[in-house]
């Protein structure tokens, strides 16, 4: 593309935005996360200037920022409960961060694992249900049901992330429109199959039947699985032939043709294996956290998005910005309670941490498209 119009100091920094190394934008997110977390101290003393109570707690302030922080992200670390949902929040978080994560790679945007997690914890749900009876109970028969729920939530979850792929590779559709109204889709179609096929008998709610108790497990159990899935991720990607063609078909299209590389089928590939993930995320939510598939699933989907651009992108990145902010999820439902700061200020400061990051991503990202810099990522 003619970028002859930017001024030479613009191109000159895109360009090296685009060739930073993987250490370099992982320093500057973290960069962008302090001076965020500094600015959102002092929009909440702003705010605290503005609000009723009896005796300031922050000068003339009603909120103290430093405990709002305490809160927010110590905390959690202090107590069991905490403890427990924030390992339950960050699990989630490496699979959707993931997902997303993997379709960047591949130059493309993902906005459609909210929709991919429905529908894998879904596919999840009603595996485990209807295999429930015909295994045997214990652990074996549990480990049995939850491996087959979570391999048919990953399928289906890629089969439906293939769909925008094929729609862009062959079409050259729009994949973060199509992505988009996907989600709708999924959702409807959910609804529809549960409310119609497998509600739960005697419900009040859209929800199908309970897994078999055999086949759920603990967060620290869907935080193991996130890790190992994570490295064999980062291992897919930089370790093997499929990997490389992968990421040079997402930065160079046409370099990655002139070497040979079917770019088409490595949209589609891309897609599906960033929306088995995004499945197996929701095969993970349905057996670690409520135990049985119900409407109102969490935007869990959406959350990585922020979780993979936090993490420029970076699978391993990931490893950081998950916890970052499932800390953040844990230690927000304790701080209206205990210090009387409403909760939305915790959307502020997480507002504040996206806008300061994903700045200069999407800065990276357009000047590759504009084919500023070089070299494979």
């Amino acid at each position: 593309m003619n970028t002859d119009w930017l001024p030479d100091s613009v191109a000159k920094l895109l360009g090296r935005l685009v060739d930073a190394s993987a250490g370099e934008r992982l320093a500057v997110s973290v960069a962008a996360v302090v001076a965020s977390v500094l600015l959102g101290g002092v929009v909440t003393f702003v705010s605290g200037l503005f609000a009723e109570c009896a005796t300031p707690t922050f000068g003339p302030s009603c909120y103290n920022p430093l405990s709002v922080y305490y809160y927010l992200f110590l905390s959690p670390l202090t107590s069991s409960f905490s403890l427990s949902i924030m390992a339950e929040q960050t699990s989630l978080l490496l699979f959707t961060g993931l997902a997303v994560a993997v379709s960047f790679r591949a130059g493309l945007f993902n906005i459609g694992t909210q929709g991919q997690l429905v529908l894998g914890g879904l596919a999840a749900a009603l595996t485990a249900v209807a295999l429930g009876p015909v295994l045997p109970d214990g652990a074996i028969g549990g480990a049995i049901i939850a491996t087959v729920a979570m391999l048919a939530g990953a399928i289906v979850g890629g089969l439906f992330a293939a769909i925008p792929g094929a729609l862009k590779a062959y079409f050259d559709a729009n994949e973060v429109i199509t992505t988009i109204m996907l989600n709708f889709v999924a959702a409807d179609v959910a609804f529809f199959l549960v409310s119609t096929y497998f509600q739960k008998p005697g419900s009040g709610s859209i929800e199908t039947r309970d897994v078999p108790e055999a086949a759920t497990f603990s967060p620290v159990v869907a935080l193991l699985m996130g890790l190992v899935l994570v490295a064999a991720t980062t291992y897919l990607l930089w370790g093997t032939s499929f990997g490389y063609d992968l990421r040079t078909a997402g930065l160079q299209t046409e370099a990655a043709e002139y070497a040979g590389v079917d770019a088409k089928r490595m949209v589609v590939a891309s897609m599906t294996l960033s929306g088995a993930i995004g499945g197996a995320g929701g095969a993970v939510w349905v057996l670690m956290a409520v135990g049985r598939w119900v409407t109102g699933v969490p935007p869990l989907g959406f959350d990585g998005i922020t979780v993979s651009v936090l993490a420029s992108n970076n699978p391993l990145g990931v490893l950081l910005a998950g916890p970052l902010f499932g800390t953040m999820s844990a230690g927000s439902l304790s701080i209206d309670f205990q210090l009387g700061v409403p909760r939305q200020l915790v959307g502020v400061i997480r507002g504040l941490v996206i806008l300061f990051v994903a700045m200069p991503e999407f800065f990276r990202m357009l000047g590759a498209r504009w084919g500023l810099g070089g070299g494979v990522q």
